[in-house]
Formats: C-alpha cells, structure tokens, sequence
C-alpha cells in the first residue's frame, strides 16, 4: 500500500495528473453558474467521463471575488475517482474497505497541524466577518433559499462515553456567525448527541471540518455503526492514523491537514426553521425546524480550499459516495457480524439516491442458512436506511434493474415472499411519507414519524429449468462472428448473454438438446412417436 495522501491538495494534484480534474479559471458566479456547470455531466456524459472541476475565479451575484479556490466532484464523481480517493485500483476497493472496518487504525493527537496557520475568534472573528470569506455556492439556483455547506465533516462527542462521531449534514448559511444543521434522521450521530445534551440541560459542541482527505470524507457518510469513530475506519482505509489538534473554544479535536475548520455551539433550547433544499431524493426537501449552530471560531490553512459535493438529483456525487461505502458496510455487516456464509455482493441503487432500493447477492445453500440470512436481514433493515430490500440468487446481477425485475417476476410469489416491517430510521426527506409539510423536523428532533420498509426474497426456492438463453459455448460462437463482421463493439454484456442450468435439467433433456444441435432432432421426434399416448 503506497503512502496515503497527506491533504487535499496532495490528492488533487493525484486526479489532475491522471486527467480527472478539470480546471476552471474564468470567473464563475458560486450563486448561478457553478453547480450548473458540474451538474451536466451528470446529465449527459458517461460515468467514465466524469470528472472533478477546481474553480480559481469564483463570485457572486454582487460582483464579490473571493480568494478561495471551490473544489466540486472530486471525492466520487465516478467509479475511478472514488478509486483514487482510496489510493487503489477500482477493483480493490472492496478489499480496502473490509480491511478498515475489520482493522481500524485509532487517530493521534499532535501538537499542531496547519489547519491552525490562521485563527479567528473573538474580535478577530467579528473583524473578519465570520464565514462571509467562505464561497459557498448555491446547490439547486432557483429553488434553495441560501448556500448550503454540502461538504461539511460535523464533529461531536457522545457527552457520556466522550466516542466521536463524524457525520455529513447540509448547514444553511444563515448569518457571518450561524448556520443551519440538518440530522435528516433521529438515528444519525449528531442527533443522538443533541438529544443526549438535550437531557443533560446543556448545549452540545460542535466542529465542522472542510477540505478533508477522500478517507474522512467516504467514513462520515458511510452509515459506520453508531458507537465507531469514522476517524479509526478514515485510518483503516489510509493505513496509518489520522491527525488531529485540539480546537480552540469547544472539547473537541479535528483533522490537523484539513482546509477550514468552523467551531461552535449547536444549543438544545431552541431550534430554527431551514430549507427548503434541493436533495438526494430528487425533490427539494421541505423547511422545517432543526438544529442550529453559533460559530465561536474558525481556524485554517492561510490560503485554504473549499470543497463542496453535487447532490440533489440521482445521479451525484453524493449518491455515488454513498454507494461506493455503504455497501462494502452492509455486506460486511451481513458477512462477518452476522456470520452469514455466502452473502457475494450488496448494491445500492444509485438511481434511487443510494437509498430506496438495497439487493443482496447469495449463493445457493441450505434452507436453514436461507433463513438465518433473512433473520439477519431483518434484525438490520429496521434501522438501515433504506426502503425495500431483496434478496437475489448468485446469477442475479444485482446492479442490473433488467435483472433483478426478471428475478422479482418468476422468482418469487407475494403472498409468500414479501414482509413489511415499521421502519426505525426513515430519511425525513421522504416525500412519500407524508404531504410537504414539517415532517422532517419531527424525525430529526426525536419525534415519531410512521415509514416502513420492504424485504422480498426473489430467490429461487427450488431447482428450477435452465435459464432459456443459447449455451455459453454458441453464444461464445456468436461473439466471434459479430466481430469479424465488424459490427458496433459490444462493451458490456447484460448478464445472463447465455444460458445455463439450475438444477432441473434430466439427462434425457441434455441428450436431446445435444442431438438437436448435431441436426439430429429427427430422431428425438422418431422417439416421441414412439411413445404417443390415446387422449
């Protein structure tokens, strides 16, 4: 394992070396044009294709210049970009995220780091005008009601066990010195720390960290067990601890080689309204009462880099960053936690905000293992967030919707093969929970809001006839004519491009098919006369 990055700019200079990163030098409006811009490839390019863009002339809508470079895309705009975000090839990615969650690397504290090089509070905090030199831009322009941090790494401590958390939560700017904080779920870190201080009659501390390394940023929206520092899976995935330092006005320690680094109170006696945002779901979240937070410094590099994510319609960045990590979780949650054998992918839908739609990929065992895996499945979808769950035979291809609707439709029966279950942990963004209202706020703040979730076992449960495609060595034959005709290049083939058995095939059945292909079915009509029966 090569040495990991240092910072983010250490890893920038890695995706403009390999030609994924697109530099941007004319003067971009952060408020009208930025994320527009990005957002295209999203719309029109292949995955491939996309690419990170680095913005060095960014404005406002006032004519503002601001001195700080804005970064978007460059943590998971595609497949081989989050690769390089965890400093391998694509296909070790699994590996690499098995290992960090089964030998999770502690961070270590250091005496200083340069995310310290300028600190500002106090005075000097209402001198510089808080956060105003930040240039957040506007994630959805013509629908948000300000700029949202969409990167923003929140850092707080459980007030009684002191574990940390490292959680991704939108925050609305609101003012030099406020911002917005949005749980989105009463089962994420943040808001189970705010609840906790809630109780105790204290406020709760907090720390937002910007411009991380790709590790932190891939751990803190990755659904990590509540009770695991993200910081000592972030290590796991570096291979060596992550740095911190101590903060300057709140009991918490942060990144020492992040870019920004914005201190504060989230208080437990009030909330605020916030939102409406454009989000994952493809449909602008609602206002409703959060949290908020009072800004009482901010430290950072002396000529910091702001990071934002592109998320709102599927697919984003933050949809394909949530994929890339919660499903080598999941599948290791199932595999080793639970102790299931055969549990051999997990896909998380993309087109579904890496949200609504979950497919776990087994091999064939035994009914009694079958039903541990369901066992399991359901002691974990009740809080995992997601909506609908099915479970899949090996020769499913669980990535593929053709795929996985085939199996859906002849693999399993209804009445038999689909549970629903109260859901413990539903997104508030939901908008099939209940009308546009304040919904949200109920879910974040602890309150309870009714959703459900679907498990449908689309697995076969007996052998069945092989599957009605040519045999691998025709379609083999196929593949060699269509391209010595030179016909239009075929890149990936849609599992299954051939047939093959599953378990109900006699030998009868295999001699006459091999006839058949000898033009020798004459003689299998010659039997079956043979055997005519009087009706």
């Amino acid at each position: 394992m090569t040495t990991y990055y240092r910072d983010l700019r250490e890893y920038l200079e890695v995706l403009k070396k390999n030609g994924k990163l697109v530099t941007i030098e004319r003067p971009m409006n952060k408020d009208t044009e930025m994320h527009p811009l990005v957002r295209l490839q999203f719309r029109g390019l292949p995955e491939k294709d996309r690419k990170a863009f680095l913005f060095t002339h960014v404005t406002d809508s006032t004519g503002k210049r601001y001195d700080v470079p804005v970064v978007v895309g460059c943590m998971a705009a595609s497949r081989e970009i989050y690769a390089h975000g965890m400093n391998c090839e694509l296909d070790e990615v699994p590996a690499r995220w098995h290992q960090a969650l089964v030998h999770p690397i502690p961070p270590v504290l250091v005496d200083k780091g340069p995310i310290q090089e300028v600190i500002l509070k106090g005075s000097d905090l209402d001198a510089a005008s808080g956060i105003s030199f930040i240039p957040v831009p506007i994630s959805t322009p013509g629908f948000d009601n300000a700029p949202y941090l969409t990167a923003a790494h929140w850092i707080t401590k459980d007030p009684v066990t002191g574990i940390r958390n490292v959680g991704n939560y939108r925050g609305m700017v609101k003012s030099p010195t406020r911002l917005g904080c949005f749980p989105g779920a009463k089962t994420q870190g943040v808001a189970i720390h705010w609840r906790q201080c809630k109780e105790m009659g204290k406020p709760l501390e907090a720390a937002i960290a910007l411009g991380v390394t790709p590790n932190i940023s891939y751990c803190a929206v990755t659904r990590i067990p509540h009770g695991r520092d993200e910081l000592e899976v972030a290590g796991g995935i570096a291979g060596s601890p992550v740095e911190l330092v101590k903060c300057q006005t709140v009991d918490l320690e942060v990144p020492a080689h992040s870019e920004i680094v914005i201190e504060g109170i989230i208080p437990t006696d009030s909330g605020e309204i916030e939102g409406p945002f454009g989000e994952f779901t493809g449909f602008m979240g609602p206002r409703g009462v959060s949290l908020y937070f009072n800004v009482t410094c901010i430290t950072m590099r002396s000529a910091p880099i702001y990071q934002a994510f592109l998320s709102q319609f599927p697919p984003s960045e933050s949809s394909k960053i949530r994929q890339m990590g919660r499903e080598h979780v999941l599948k290791k949650t199932l595999s080793v936690d639970c102790e299931i054998p055969g549990v051999l992918d997990v896909a998380l839908l993309e087109p579904t905000g890496t949200y609504g739609f979950v497919v776990v990929r087994v091999s064939r065992r035994s009914p009694e293992e079958g039903e541990r895996l369901k066992k399991a499945v359901k002691s974990i979808m009740k809080t995992w967030p997601a909506k609908t769950f099915v479970l899949v035979d090996e020769d499913i291809d669980p990535r593929d919707a053709d795929s996985v609707n085939w199996a859906m439709s002849f693999r399993m029966q209804p009445h038999r093969d689909m549970e629903i279950f109260a859901s413990e942990s539903p997104t508030t963004l939901d908008c099939s929970i209940s009308p546009h209202t304040d919904m949200r706020t109920e879910s974040a703040l602890g309150k309870e809001t009714m959703a459900s979730v679907l498990l449908i076992d689309a697995r076969a449960k007996w052998d069945y006839p092989p599957v009605s495609l040519p045999k691998k060595e025709f379609m083999e034959r196929a593949l060699q004519i269509w391209n010595e005709e030179g016909l239009p290049a075929l890149n990936n083939l849609k599992a299954p491009w051939f047939g093959y058995s599953m378990g109900y095939w006699t030998e009868e059945d295999a001699q006459e098919a091999d006839l058949a292909v000898q033009s020798r079915y004459f003689e299998t009509g010659k039997k079956f006369e043979a055997r005519r029966e009087k009706l």
